[in-house]
């Protein structure tokens, strides 16, 4: 029984995680929290002193996503999109959060100054939404809002039943 591969994108703090691991648990997909993953195989090539962050090495990620995603079934989760190869998804969702919920967010992580506040503009001038538009095909890219935890609810009985079509499709 294929399985499709789903794409979470969006600024941090949007819900991507949250999003993903119930995904997970209701639909028996994996899910995969790239940055998780990147830190348990310390797949970095350096570390970003402005933003306190490592570096992804993003060939070394691939390199270790290749096999799970030819497998299909995988939700993968991350902030950026533009390095994954296009090949891997069947749909990519990009979750869009107001500036008033996301600063909230984003502080309670303890992101401030530069961090915060090119985080909060990446999500005003639609960064990542603009990066999955150029990356995929258009048709497959869809954005969702997430605000409220009705948003949430919303959110995953879409993808559910995207997911449930998409398996009576193509198989």
């Amino acid at each position: 029984m294929r399985r499709p591969n789903l794409l979470l994108t969006g600024t941090p703090g949007v819900g991507k995680t949250t999003l993903g691991k119930e995904l997970a648990s209701r639909t028996g997909m994996t899910y995969i929290n790239v940055g998780d993953m990147a830190k348990e195989g310390e797949l970095y090539e350096g570390f970003d002193e402005e933003y306190d962050c490592p570096i992804l090495d993003e060939d070394r990620v691939i390199d270790e996503l290749e096999d799970k995603m030819s497998e299909g079934g995988v939700i993968v989760d991350y902030h950026g999109c533009d390095f994954f190869p296009e090949r891997w998804f069947h749909i990519v969702f990009v979750l869009r959060t107001e500036n008033s919920f996301l600063y909230d967010r984003l502080e309670s992580r303890g992101y401030k100054g530069k961090k915060l506040q090119d985080n909060l503009q990446c999500e005003i001038f639609q960064t990542l939404y603009e990066e999955a538009m150029l990356s995929y095909r258009e048709e497959i890219v869809h954005q969702l809002p997430s605000n409220t935890p009705e948003d949430l609810e919303r959110n995953l009985d879409q993808i559910m039943q995207w997911i449930e079509q998409w398996m009576k499709d193509n198989n």
